[in-house]
């Protein structure tokens, strides 16, 4: 298939190739209806290890690209043959991966007051400069490691159904930007396979990786994800492999009719050996955490134990090929090599592991320096850096010293923006600055005071969210809950604490688009929970330790805040095992009178699904407690998911009430006590 350059894509999208009609972004060129630039066709199945052309991103780095009808999931495959000679002997080329991870349609992000945030613009800004300057024997890839969905104002353009959804805004910002590949990260099925079916397909020049997800009601592996695929690029040939977190996903719901993932490790035993044998080097693209088996993610991102994270990747990788390797990763929302490649991530001389923080905090650069000898292909020199990204903030001025911090006109790619970004921003105006209530508080409920306050006791804002909760539920077919509860993991900022908040800021708030789900439960369900709860809150002496806890990052324990109905006490003890509940009361009552009585308690699905990494599902609790903690499991529970998206519900009850104030509830209460 011939390349087409970025600036005759650029210069057809200007044309009209690229418009909004019926509320899609569709592409109307002729390469969108070229076979060759038409993957999604169902091809007639060839012999395992075959190669068979896949159309590359026609603006992206590959000039050719295979696929290979493989079974990662059988057994080891066999030779893989691909039609693309060795590079002779003597041969030098250049790998640099522009790489980011977990942007969560974080592509922009627009706010009323500070502007909008050109975040994806102004990677692209950074990855055209440095194609352009790159020299004969130099490869530049763009790549995405996953969650590239749930978490900005752009998911509104997502439905939950296919009918419901406008466009992907992460996969088309992909496409005409030049991105090589993605691999499914664990909230790309938030929504559903069906969804992620059609996001797919209507995105076909993105080619979308993942080696362990399994054929499912709608996903068709070799159509829809690809476990390996091989390009050539100057002659190099580059393996791709992509690997989805099995903690995270959301499988058994459904939404995900058949959805399992595979034991990673595994899968990369079957694959990487013939993957890495027919290639120079390999890219795997691992949306599994960094870290390694049983221990915790640290370097600024989410603390997690991992079945497989990234650190025992690379040793597993180093045990089934000596060629080069490069891990990009993603879920833990690291930012790694922030000035260079530290050594922890260079393993056995041949092994980089890179990762990008997250929400478009940072462009991650990596580059391998890789010669072809006789008999061998040696990684000569490995480098990595991130690239920070800029935030808007239009209330600095340019004046101020502090400007140059924030998002300045020219630091993004201006004809990108407009044609990729613009029209779907524009589609969200309306909804962002509108006014849903008006604040008169205090700084109770603000992103500082939020930020102190959500992993080490009572919030303000999250008391007022549950309680706005439980009282939207009286709206529900079945009635309104007895309880709701929300994740500290999830309550991200607070709101202004006078004057007018608008959609955008509440979005700030709670950016998951989590559905509400009611459980079940006994009065001693929720005794249980709570003791568990207890040993879940961030204890004095953390904060004093060293290093000590940063409460303005991603505490990972999923500690769980409560409506009023619910009043306790937690009696820290000698240390996180101690920690209990007492003092539990649930409508003024005590808990030992209501023990067998049933309370239908609202959750957000990502906790009532068992929270995951964050151990409502009777797994060891990870983000810094000590080994041996299990989590109360919240799964064994009868629930029913009711499909309301828990912010939506919260901002329809905002808006009935018009009027945020102390009085209505902006305030602590004293339903929440630490004590030693």
């Amino acid at each position: 298939m011939a390349q087409i350059s970025r600036r005759s894509l650029l210069a057809g999208v200007a044309a009209g190739s690229f418009l909004v009609e019926g509320g899609n972004l569709v592409v109307t060129s002729t390469l969108a209806a070229s076979p060759a630039a038409m993957p999604m066709g169902a091809p007639a199945p060839t012999a395992a290890g075959t190669a068979r052309r896949f159309a590359p991103n026609p603006v992206g780095a590959f000039e050719k690209l295979w696929r290979f009808d493989v079974d990662p999931l059988s057994g080891p495959i066999g030779a893989l043959d691909v039609p693309a000679p060795a590079p002779a002997p003597g041969t030098v080329r250049r790998l640099k991966v522009l790489h980011f991870n977990d942007l969560h349609n974080n592509v922009t992000v627009p706010h009323p007051a500070r502007g909008e945030s050109r975040l994806f613009a102004q990677m692209v800004q950074k990855v055209r400069r440095i194609r352009a300057e790159q020299k004969p024997d130099e490869v530049v890839l763009f790549v995405s490691a996953g969650d590239d969905q749930t978490g900005s104002l752009l998911d509104e353009l997502l439905g939950f159904t296919v009918e419901e959804t406008i466009v992907h805004p992460a996969y088309r910002a992909f496409t005409v930007a030049g991105v090589d590949a993605a691999v499914l990260g664990n909230h790309e099925f938030d929504r559903g396979t069906a969804v992620l079916k059609d996001l797919i397909e209507r995105n076909g020049d993105l080619p979308v990786l993942s080696a362990n997800i399994a054929d499912t009601t709608h996903l068709v592996r070799g159509r829809h994800h690809h476990p390996i695929l091989i390009g050539l690029a100057k002659g190099l040939r580059i393996g791709l492999l992509g690997l989805t977190t099995p903690e995270d996903t959301r499988t058994g719901t459904v939404e995900n009719p058949g959805l399992t993932v595979a034991d990673p490790a595994n899968v990369v035993r079957n694959l990487l050996p013939a993957l890495a044998a027919a290639s120079d080097v390999v890219v795997i693209l691992s949306h599994l955490g960094y870290g390694g088996s049983g221990a915790g993610a640290a370097a600024g991102g989410a603390e997690r134990r991992l079945a497989l994270g990234d650190t025992r990747l690379a040793e597993l990788v180093t045990e089934l090929t000596d060629r080069p390797v490069l891990i990009v990763g993603g879920h833990t929302h690291t930012a790694l090599n922030a000035e260079a490649l530290e050594p922890r991530n260079f393993v056995a001389g041949r092994v980089v592991i890179v990762q990008a923080g997250f929400h478009g905090s940072h462009l991650g650069e990596a580059t391998l320096e890789i010669a072809r000898e006789a008999d061998r292909v040696s990684l000569i020199a490995a480098a990595a850096r991130l690239h920070p990204l800029k935030k808007s903030d239009l209330r600095v001025p340019a004046s101020d010293p502090k400007a140059a911090t924030f998002q300045q006109p020219g630091d993004w790619d201006d004809a990108f923006h407009g044609l990729a970004i613009a029209p779907l921003v524009a589609k969200l105006d309306g909804r962002l600055v509108e006014t849903i209530a008006e604040v008169e508080a205090d700084e109770a409920v603000g992103t500082e005071q939020t930020r102190r306050d959500r992993y080490v006791g009572e919030t303000a804002i999250a008391g007022l969210m549950n309680d706005l909760l439980v009282a939207r539920t009286a709206q529900f077919p079945d009635g309104a809950v007895d309880i709701a509860a929300f994740n500290a993991t999830g309550l991200v900022a607070g709101i202004p604490a006078k004057g007018r908040i608008t959609f955008g800021d509440w979005f700030q708030v709670m950016p998951f688009a989590d559905s509400i789900q009611i459980l079940t439960m006994t009065g001693r369900d929720i005794q249980e929970m709570l003791d568990s709860n207890a040993k879940r809150v961030v204890r004095p002496e953390e904060l004093t330790a060293t290093p000590p806890i940063d409460l303005k990052s991603y505490v990972s324990r999923g500690f769980l805040h409560f409506s009023g109905a619910l009043r306790y006490r937690i009696a820290l003890g000698a240390n996180a095992t101690a920690a209990k509940a007492v003092d539990v009361t649930i409508g003024g009552r005590k808990i030992a009178e209501v023990l067998d009585k049933p309370f239908r308690v609202a959750f957000g699905s990502y906790i009532g699904n068992g929270g995951f990494a964050e151990a409502w599902n009777g797994r060891e609790i990870s983000g810094g407690l000590p080994a041996g903690i299990k989590g109360y499991d919240l799964t064994k529970l009868p629930k029913r998911d009711t499909g309301f998206v828990y912010r939506n519900e919260i901002v329809a009850q905002i808006r009935a009430l018009g009027r945020i104030t102390a009085a209505s509830g902006a305030k602590k209460d004293g339903r929440l006590v630490v004590s030693a």
